[in-house]
Formats: structure tokens, sequence, C-alpha cells
């Protein structure tokens, strides 16, 4: 088969080329690729080469149809059509994994390929409404946002969500799902089209994030500032979003794209109950749970733009410059 293999330092260690098939064990399932997403994970994994690493494919996220089962399964159908969950060895119901916790794509072999072998606990049925681009564009980005703002943020309708730097995968599909939880969702990004498409998206409010932003949300909030502020950009934000946050307030932070050393003054923090979470990913169940309520609430995550699958390394080019709102995809 053919599949995007990183065997090589930095984007140009991507490369497309011929790869063992691979067969389903016990509890497995062979699924027939036919679309697949990027994620700043494997733009990471490029820029994290290591001499010596052993060649592997890449992609987290990926759809398509269940061609071959290993045995022992008696829950799936050969012809399905599925989505699979990145989240390798994170039962239902546990509130964080253990030691062996992996994300799909590298160290084992990912969705950047015509087929990938994954545990059948790994593989949902896709939502009808979705096509298997829209589909592959869910799994990582739309589970970590439901995990940050359900699971950990603890979102209730009519709160006020913030959502700084919301133009990447996972920071729209947050504005997203919690528009359609019932909050109150305020957005940032320094693109002005990427605002209004925030707006479209579901924010009642979208701001410049590169200026100070935190007295607008207040002022937006009648003084009282957000419920909810869920943080991927870090260092850049950081100060602006820790002044948006209200009198008991939770901040959720799941990346750090612009920064990982922050500093904020701890008075003011605790001396208005104010909580810092962390998390990614996110469980079976949570799994289960969000696609359920994508289905019910017939929610589309947005792909920005979908690459033949013989042009992924300049998909994967396109994702570094960064400039995409929602998903990259590519097409098998």
């Amino acid at each position: 088969m053919r599949a995007l293999v990183l065997e090589g330092a930095g984007l140009e260690g991507a490369r497309l080329r011929d790869w063992p098939d691979p067969r389903p064990g016990p509890g497995e399932a062979l699924i027939r690729l036919r679309a697949a997403a990027l994620n700043h994970r494997d733009l990471w994994a490029c820029r994290g080469w290591k001499e010596g690493a052993q060649p592997g494919v890449l992609g987290s996220d990926g759809a398509g149809v269940i061609a071959e089962l290993g045995s022992g399964i008696s829950d799936s159908t050969v012809g399905a059509e599925v989505v699979i969950n990145p989240s390798l060895h994170w039962p239902a119901h546990q509130p964080f994994p253990g030691p062996e916790f992996e994300i799909l794509g590298r160290p084992t072999d990912g969705t950047l390929a015509e087929a990938v072998v994954v545990p059948s606990a790994n593989v949902f049925r896709k939502p009808a409404h979705l096509s298997f681009e829209e589909a592959a564009a869910l799994p990582l980005s739309a589970l970590t946002a439901w995990r940050a703002l359900v699971t950990v943020g603890r979102l209730s309708p009519g709160e006020t969500v913030l959502v700084p730097g919301a133009g990447g995968g996972t920071a729209a599909a947050c504005v997203q799902l919690a528009h359609a939880l019932g909050a109150r969702v305020i957005a940032t990004s320094r693109d002005a089209a990427k605002r209004e498409k925030l707006k479209r998206l579901g924010a009642e409010l979208a701001l410049d994030s590169a200026a100070p932003f935190a007295d607008e949300v207040r002022k937006a909030t009648g003084g009282a500032g957000a419920d909810l502020v869920i943080e991927s950009v870090g260092r850049p934000t950081w100060g602006e979003s820790i002044k948006a946050l209200g009198r008991g307030g939770r901040l959720v932070i799941y990346g750090s794209t612009g920064g990982d050393a922050v500093e904020f003054n701890l008075v003011p923090f605790f001396l208005s109950w104010q909580s810092v979470l962390g998390t990614t990913m996110g469980n079976a169940g949570e799994f289960a749970t969000m696609l359920a309520f994508v289905e019910r609430h017939r929610l589309v995550p947005p792909v920005d733009r979908i690459f033949p699958f013989d042009q992924a390394p300049e998909a994967l080019r396109h994702l570094n410059r960064s400039e995409q709102f929602g998903k990259v995809v590519v097409a098998f």
C-alpha cells in the first residue's frame, strides 16, 4: 500500500512510499481509509525526528470502511462505514490514561495510508450526515474539545466561554461544540476573515488576538468575565486569558502552540477562586458521547481544504503555514 512515512528530519522527511500491507490480529480491525486529517502533532513528529529512529506512518485522524476483522470480534461488520478514535489504550470512563496510553500515528502506524489496523474498541460508526472527509476531521480535535469543555471544563448552558486563537481545528471545534451546548461563545483570532468564520460557527463575538482582548470580554459580560477559558496558544494570549477569566472561573489548557512558559500573578488568581486545569484527548466513553452529540445536532466540522492523497506532503506544508481555518484533509 501507499503511505506517508516519516523517515527523516523535518517536513522533507515525510515521504510517500510503498509500505507493508497491515493485517489485523486478535481483537483488531483493518480499515480501508477513505479520508484522513492532519494535525499539528504530525508537524511536531517531523520536527522531533531523532537520528536512528524507526520510520513510521503519520496520521491520527481517519474515516473509512472495515475491510477485515481479526479473531474474537463479534460487534463489528465488514463493510461498515466508520471513524477511528485515535486515543489508544484509554478505556471508557477512566478519568485519565495509564502509562501505556498513546495517540495513533507514531509509534503505532497511523492513518495517512491506504489502510490502518487499530483495536476494534477504537472503531465507531461514522455519523450518517457526514462525508468521509468531514468525519475524518472530527476525531482528535472534537474529542479534545469535548473533554476540555464538558468533562474538565464542566460547561453549563448559558455560561460564557472564551476561546483564544480559534483558527485551528481543535479551537474551532471548541467554538462549534460550545455554541451547540448552549453557551455564549467569545473567540479571538489575528485574522479578520477567520473572525467572520468564527461568527458563522457560533461565536457571538470575535475579537482580534493581536490586541488586548480581556477588557472587551469584561465589557461584553457586564464586568463579570468569562466562566470558562479554553487555552491552546500559551504565552501570546495567556495574560489576556487570565485577565478575562471571571470570579470562580475555570481555565482549561490543552496546548501551547505559541510558547510553553507563562507567568501570572498568583494573588488575584487564588483570591478570585479560579482554577487552571490541563487535559488532552479523551477516553472511549467521551468519544462515543461526542459522536452522538455531533450526530444529534448534525454538526459539520470545518474543513479548510481537501488534498488528494498523492499530494499529502503538500497538505503537510499547507498546515505548517498556519493559514488554515479548520482541518486539512487528504482523500483517498
